[in-house]
């Protein structure tokens, strides 16, 4: 049994998805859509930067979500990708809105909407230069935890990311977040403060949440197909009436990746594809379970490589 899966913010770079845009005019016509509904060409700036641009929240939300359901559309119209072999779709924080739409719940143009709002609104939550997410290397989540029990208080510092076993991230106040990055260098634990510019998934995004909480109530979701999982709950909970205030959830909860991996393969998911840009995930799903397949789409080359 597969599940698809569609990555997240840091995986986007300058010309994603361009051979997929040269060959296949329904892509075309994708990117012309999301240009129309945010009113400037998203386009140019996925083909042909500049990487600033890209790298603007507010615009690689909506981009990496735009290049995810553009490579599912062709597999789908093109490739005949069977939905019924498929049990679970499921996305890392922005891939929640891509997985949505890939499995009809929510329309392109409003998740371009929302994630374009979401964008702003996360990166405006925190002042600049106030918050900041470190990634730990070769610890899990409870010895993650316990390194923060031993911080100050008073200040912000959670747990942003479960992503693996030997992966998880942490958001909070800049200061907090640098104490416990010298703590962790003393200990000869290994810790890479991340190029963000803001701290997400965490507390600090309160205000973000508040902003999102009206646009997100307002949309109009449907029955996905298949299920998507919750990367607040680490399971299929999509009745469409949790399906907004679970992502209005989202924005301040951690992302439970490595339990909704494992939840996944629980439920006879024995082989994974990662589609969109990047192999973050795939390299992921690699460290949860050595025993599953995982393959992954991100040009027009990889789709000979696979079976559907």
């Amino acid at each position: 049994m597969r599940a698809l899966l569609f990555p997240g913010q840091g995986s986007q770079f300058v010309g994603m998805g361009s051979d997929f845009y040269r060959k296949y005019d329904l892509v075309k016509k994708i990117f012309q859509n999301v240009d129309e509904t945010l009113g400037f060409s998203l386009s140019k700036v996925i083909l042909n930067g500049p990487e600033l641009d890209l790298k603007l929240t507010k615009n690689t939300q909506p981009a990496i979500m735009t290049i995810g359901v553009s490579i599912f559309k062709v597999l789908k119209e093109k490739y005949n990708l069977n939905l019924n072999n498929i049990k679970f779709f499921a996305g890392h924080s922005l891939g929640e809105y891509t997985a949505l739409v890939c499995a009809g719940s929510l329309t392109l143009e409003k998740a371009a909407y929302l994630l374009h709002e979401r964008g702003k609104a996360m990166q405006e939550a925190v002042p600049p230069g106030h918050g900041a997410m470190i990634a730990v290397l070769g610890m899990n989540i409870d010895e993650v935890q316990k390194e923060i029990d031993l911080l100050p208080k008073n200040e912000v510092c959670e747990i942003a990311n479960d992503n693996s076993n030997a992966q998880v991230v942490v958001s909070g106040k800049k200061d907090i977040i640098e104490i416990l990055s010298k703590n962790l260098k003393e200990k000869k634990k290994k810790g890479i403060l991340l190029p963000v510019s803001a701290p997400f998934h965490c507390s600090l995004m309160k205000k973000a949440a508040e902003n999102m909480k009206e646009k997100i109530h307002s949309t109009n979701f449907l029955k996905p197909f298949p299920s998507v999982i919750s990367n607040v709950t680490a399971k299929e909970e999509y009745e469409i009436n949790k399906i907004g205030p679970l992502l209005v959830d989202q924005i301040t909860s951690k992302v439970r990746w490595r339990e909704s991996v494992n939840y996944m393969i629980k439920q006879g998911v024995n082989d994974f594809l990662e589609v969109g840009p990047g192999k973050v995930l795939s390299g992921l799903v690699k460290k949860i379970n050595k025993d599953v397949k995982i393959s992954n789409i991100n040009s027009t080359e990889d789709i000979q490589n696979d079976q559907f």
